[in-house]
C-alpha cells in the first residue's frame, strides 16, 4: 500500500506544478479581463442570489439561490475539515495565506465558468442541464473532449470523491467509538451505504430535497462553534495571523513545513474545497433559471468566498489556535481539527464535529453523485448505465471508509488536477464570451435596466440554443407584475 500512496504522491508532486500553474493564470488572466469583477460586483452578489427564477416555469423553476445551495453541496464537506488540517498539518500555517489567495483569484473563474454554463445550458425533463461537457462540445466544437471530461467528471466525483468523503466520516466516528477500528470502519461503510441508496436512487428530486436541508443547517452550526473559539482566544487572533502570512512568504519556517510546501498544500486543498476552476460547480450553475448569464456566474463566484473565507477559515482558526504541530511525516484529517476543537471547548466538540462530519459529507456525497450522473446521462441515456453508476458509488463509499487517508487524499489530488487542466484549457479561450456577456450585463445595469439576455446580442457565440427572443420575453412577462425580488423558492 505505502508504494502505491508513494507512487501517486510522485505523479501529484510534479504534476501540480503544471495544475497550479494553469490556476494562476487563468485566475490572473480572468482577474484582469474583468476589471476584478469577483471583487467589484460583491454587493450584486448578494442582490442576484436573491432573485426569483425567471421565464414562464414559475414554481418549478430553479431560483439562483437553489442552485447556489446545489453547489454548496458539493463544496461544503470534508475538504472544509479534513482537507484543511491535512494542508496544515502538510504545509504548516502558510498554507491557509494561499488557500485565501486561491479563493480570491479563484472568484474570476468560477464567475466565467459559471456564465458560459448558463449560455451552454439545455432544456432538461424537469429543469436545464449543463456544465463544461456542454460548452466543450457546442463553444469549442471538441466533442471527444466534451466526452473525456464527462468520463473524468463521473470518476473524479462519483468515485474517488465519494470515497474521500466516506473516509472522513469513518474516520470521526472511529475517534469516537475505540474499539475495534476494522469493525467500526465496516459498520460505518455498509451503513452509509445503505442511507446513501435511499436517496439516490430517489432521483434528483430526493437528493436536493434533502441536501437543500442539510447543508445550511450544518454549516451555520460549525461557523457558530468555530466564532466561540476565536472569542474564547480573542487575545492570540493578531498573532495567528501574522504566523499565518509570516510563513506563507517565507519569514519563518516551521518543523520543516516550507514556503513550497504551503503553498502546494495551501492550492490544492483550496481546489478541492471551492472548486473554483475544476469544472464541477458549473453543472449545477447551468440547472438556474435566471434572465442573464451573468447573474449565476455571479451566484458562483461569491459561492467560492462562502466555501473558502467563511467555512474553511473557520477550521484553519480552530486548529491554528490549539498551536499544533506542522509539518508533520503523517497527514492528520479530521482527527486533527477535532482534537483541536475538543481542547477548546470540551469533550462534547468531538460527537457535535462528528455529527457535522456526518452530514455535510454525506450531503457531497449525494451531489457528488448527481454531478456524476449528470455526466453519464450525457454520454448515454441509458438506465442501465445510471443504475450501474449508482451501485459502484456506493461500493465506493464502503471502500473509502475502510481506505486509508494518504492514499484516498493522493487519489482525490491526482483525479482533480486532470479534472481542472481540462476545465481550464476549455474556459481560457472561451474567456472572451464570458467578457461579452459581463459587458453586456453591465450596460444595462448602467440604465437602471434589470439585465435580460438574448443570444442575438452575441452573434459570435456559435452553437448556443437557448436565450432566443422568445426566452427573454417570457422572463419580461413573468416579471411584470412585480420587480420585488423573492430569496428562496
Amino acid at each position: 500500500m505505502n508504494s502505491v500512496v508513494d507512487a501517486v504522491v510522485g505523479i501529484n508532486d510534479i504534476y501540480w506544478y503544471l495544475v497550479i500553474a494553469l490556476l494562476v493564470i487563468a485566475g490572473l488572466t480572468f482577474t484582469i479581463w474583468s476589471l476584478a469583477v469577483q471583487v467589484r460586483y460583491i454587493p450584486e452578489m448578494f442582490r442576484t442570489i436573491v432573485e426569483r427564477p425567471s421565464g414562464a416555469r414559475g414554481d418549478d423553476s430553479i431560483s439562483p439561490f437553489r442552485a447556489f445551495t446545489i453547489s454548496a453541496a458539493s463544496r461544503v464537506g470534508t475538504g472544509n475539515v479534513a482537507g484543511v488540517a491535512v494542508a496544515i498539518s502538510l504545509g504548516g500555517p502558510g498554507a491557509v495565506f494561499w488557500m485565501w489567495m486561491l479563493a480570491l483569484i479563484g472568484g474570476a473563474t468560477a464567475f466565467v465558468e459559471s456564465t458560459l454554463a448558463q449560455l451552454y445550458k439545455v432544456r432538461g425533463g424537469d429543469s436545464y442541464v449543463g456544465g463544461p461537457a456542454y460548452y466543450i462540445r457546442d463553444g469549442l466544437r471538441l466533442p471527444w473532449l466534451a466526452g473525456a471530461f464527462a468520463v473524468i467528471i463521473t470518476i473524479t466525483y462519483g468515485f474517488v470523491f465519494n470515497s474521500v468523503q466516506a473516509n472522513s466520516i469513518s474516520a470521526s466516528i472511529q475517534a469516537n467509538v475505540g474499539g475495534d477500528s476494522t469493525m467500526t470502519a465496516w459498520v460505518v461503510g455498509i451503513l452509509l451505504a445503505i442511507v446513501t441508496g435511499a436517496v439516490i436512487f430517489g432521483g434528483v428530486r430526493r437528493v436536493s430535497a434533502v441536501t437543500e436541508i442539510i447543508v445550511p443547517l450544518m454549516a451555520v452550526a460549525y461557523l457558530v462553534v468555530a466564532l466561540v473559539v476565536v472569542a474564547i482566544n480573542l487575545e492570540h487572533v493578531p498573532g495567528m495571523f501574522a504566523l499565518i502570512v509570516e510563513h506563507a512568504l517565507g519569514f519563518r519556517e516551521i518543523a520543516g513545513a516550507a514556503l513550497g510546501a504551503a503553498l502546494m498544500q495551501g492550492m490544492r486543498r483550496g481546489l478541492f474545497s471551492n472548486e473554483a476552476g475544476m469544472g464541477s460547480v458549473p453543472n449545477a450553475a447551468a440547472t438556474a433559471s435566471v434572465s442573464h448569464p451573468v447573474k449565476q456566474g455571479l451566484v458562483q463566484a461569491l459561492g467560492v468566498y462562502f466555501d473558502t473565507i467563511l467555512v474553511c477559515s473557520a477550521t484553519a482558526f480552530i486548529i491554528l489556535l490549539s498551536d499544533p504541530s506542522f509539518g508533520l511525516d503523517n497527514p492528520e484529517g479530521i482527527s486533527l481539527t477535532q482534537n483541536a476543537l475538543q481542547g477548546q471547548v470540551g469533550a462534547w466538540a468531538g460527537p457535535f464535529l462528528s455529527i457535522v462530519i456526518f452530514f455535510l459529507a454525506w450531503s457531497s456525497v449525494l451531489g457528488n453523485t448527481y454531478y456524476g450522473e449528470a455526466n453519464i446521462r450525457f454520454l448515454s441515456g441509458s438506465r442501465r448505465m445510471v443504475t450501474g453508476f449508482r451501485a459502484l458509488v456506493l461500493l465506493c463509499v464502503v471502500g473509502g471508509s475502510l481506505g486509508s487517508v494518504a492514499l484516498v487524499w493522493s487519489l482525490a489530488d491526482l483525479f482533480m488536477g486532470v479534472m481542472a487542466t481540462i476545465n481550464l484549457i476549455a474556459i481560457i479561450p472561451l474567456g472572451g464570451l464570458a467578457m461579452a456577456l459581463l459587458k453586456d450585463y453591465s450596460q444595462q445595469k448602467a440604465k437602471g435596466l434589470n439585465p435580460v439576455f438574448r443570444r442575438s446580442t452575441l452573434p459570435r457565440a456559435r452553437g448556443v440554443t437557448l436565450w432566443g427572443d422568445d426566452d427573454a420575453e417570457s422572463w419580461v412577462d413573468a416579471h411584470a407584475e412585480s420587480s420585488t425580488p423573492e430569496s428562496v423558492r
